[in-house]
């Protein structure tokens, strides 16, 4: 078994699907139908990116949307048994891919459906915050602050401030050194999918509060990963330590998402301590992640399932380096990548102004595209869209 493959495993894998797929889906009214509208292609660079990142969205609502609970099924086509899983973390991502769109557009209703998908991850997970994943509450709770950022409704920030009391208070031990745990039920395995989203939240509400316990923590995480976690060597973060209670780190689970979130980390970490060191550091661990997980110019297929949705994270991450860098000099690399992996992704994923993608975004999608899958495409696209609007800009 490959380490991709055993990675997805171990949390709540969706099984094979076998139903061919259809096409002509009508949107359902779990999300709203506005994005529907097609933009007109441009030949300028910034007009025709934002036109295919709208496309994603469309993508995303047409082939995905569902009624409220579901508000967006699991897989493209779906059928009988597929959206029986709760993807709790899913969902957040999904809250932050259509602020991506709100960002681009000012859309109201893609304001609204990241707001109805955050009140769905709460509705479907019996009416309660929190779950048995603390990896699963950091990325609800950065998606929660950033709703709350956005459009200022203080419940959100409460939420979010909650889920990060709640990881503090019942994820956080001494084990292997001070950090976050990756499940109530195995307090003494530690990764970096838990302990990059978690830092990345203290930076920010710290950066909000001014609060030094927020940034006690952060700090405690980012060494944590440095030391533990970082190979100094290769610059690549491996998976986690203690998987399999034996202690050792897992060498050969390196994957885009770790990256991402510990480059989103080390910029967080710059936003607060101002050390232009930090961004060197972050510059060179998405360097090689690009190096050693991508090739002919996009990233290799880390499968469907949880690992659907990792590339799209490291584009997200990513995009907040270079919004701190620039895109010249060492960072020339990574806006590169963005652009040819993303022209790859329109190439094979792009229906006639609706994009479905697979993924390997160098070949079509396949027979069933997961959710996570689509949402890393979306993510994508809405990071190529603002590379273009900020090449445009200067």
């Amino acid at each position: 078994m490959t380490p991709t493959t055993t990675h997805l495993t171990r949390r709540r894998a969706l099984g094979a699907i076998g139903a061919a797929a259809v096409t002509g889906a009508l949107a359902p009214a779990g999300l709203a139908s506005s994005a529907h509208a097609a933009a007109p292609p441009s030949p300028a660079p910034a007009r025709r990116w934002r036109a295919r990142a709208a496309a994603g969205q469309r993508g995303l609502i047409h082939y995905f949307g569902a009624a409220w609970p579901q508000v967006l099924h699991n897989t493209y086509p779906t059928s009988p048994g597929s959206d029986d899983q709760f993807h709790y973390w899913w969902l957040a991502h999904a809250v932050d891919a259509r602020l991506d769109g709100h960002l681009r557009t000012g859309s109201r209703d893609a304001l609204a459906d990241a707001t109805r998908l955050a009140r769905a991850i709460r509705h479907r997970n019996d009416g309660r915050l929190v779950n048995d994943y603390f990896d699963d509450m950091g990325w609800y709770a950065l998606a929660l602050h950033r709703l709350w950022r956005i459009a200022g409704r203080t419940n959100h920030l409460d939420d979010a401030v909650a889920l990060w009391e709640e990881i503090a208070t019942e994820g956080w031990n001494e084990t292997y050194g001070p950090s976050v745990a990756w499940r109530r039920d195995q307090l003494d395995y530690k990764n970096a999918p838990s302990n990059g989203p978690f830092a990345i939240l203290s930076y920010r509400l710290h950066a909000d509060t001014g609060d030094g316990r927020y940034l006690s923590y952060a700090d405690a995480a980012v060494t944590w990963l440095r030391e533990t976690l970082l190979d100094p060597d290769s610059a690549l973060v491996a998976d986690g330590i203690n998987r399999l209670g034996d202690g050792a780190i897992d060498q050969d689970w390196i994957f885009t998402y770790c990256q991402g979130v510990w480059v989103g980390a080390l910029v967080e970490a710059f936003r607060v301590h101002g050390d232009a060191s930090l961004l060197a550091e972050a510059t060179r661990t998405a360097t090689a992640a690009v190096r050693e997980l991508g090739d002919g110019g996009v990233f290799r297929s880390e499968g469907q399932g949880d690992g659907g949705l990792f590339a799209g994270i490291y584009y997200r991450y990513v995009w907040e380096l270079l919004n701190e860098t620039g895109t010249g000099g060492p960072a020339a690399e990574l806006a590169a990548f963005i652009r040819t992996s993303t022209d790859a992704l329109w190439e094979s994923g792009n229906r006639g102004g609706r994009v479905l993608a697979g993924p390997d975004w160098t070949g079509p999608a396949s027979a069933t595209t997961d959710l996570s899958t689509q949402l890393s495409a979306v993510m994508a696209l809405e990071v190529r869209a603002s590379l273009e609007e900020s090449a445009g800009s200067r």
